[in-house]
């Protein structure tokens, strides 16, 4: 299982989005931090609508493991590979969403660390989802052979 390289792209996956969940996505100052568990301004903590984003994260965290685990299916991998794809995409969008609206009003910056650890997710997903399809083609063909 370890040994097949989707599956090192899918635990590179699980490592960015775990990284990018403790990572701050926008910042103001010290007083005003957006992560994707809350807002933080001053001593007040607003959790919703930004917790949305790490919900994203934590789901997208248990499909790729789940995808780890269902080596021996790798039709049911593509599949929920997809549905991968579909929560980072989710992910990405809440951040970039939430951040935008942030910086309306102040003129924060989105942390360069955070964009580069979603970028990562969703190439290693993708790269992930390539090897799963190379190694379902190279059994459709073994199998027409025989």
């Amino acid at each position: 299982m370890w040994q097949r390289p989707q599956t090192i792209f899918l635990a590179l996956n699980i490592i960015a989005l775990l990284i990018a969940l403790v990572k701050p996505i926008w910042v103001l100052n010290a007083e005003e931090v957006l992560t994707p568990f809350y807002l933080k301004r001053g001593d007040n903590y607003i959790y919703m609508p930004y917790a949305i984003t790490a919900a994203m994260a934590v789901a997208s965290v248990t499909l790729a493991i789940m995808i780890i685990r269902r080596y021996s299916n790798r039709m049911l991998q593509l599949k929920l590979g997809a549905l991968n794809s579909v929560m980072l995409a989710g992910f990405m969008v809440c951040a970039v969403w939430f951040a935008n609206k942030l910086m309306e009003g102040s003129r924060g910056q989105v942390s360069v660390w955070w964009v580069v650890l979603a970028a990562a997710a969703v190439l290693s997903n993708w790269l992930a989802m390539k090897f799963i399809r190379r190694d379902e083609r190279i059994v459709r063909e073994s199998e027409r052979i025989r």
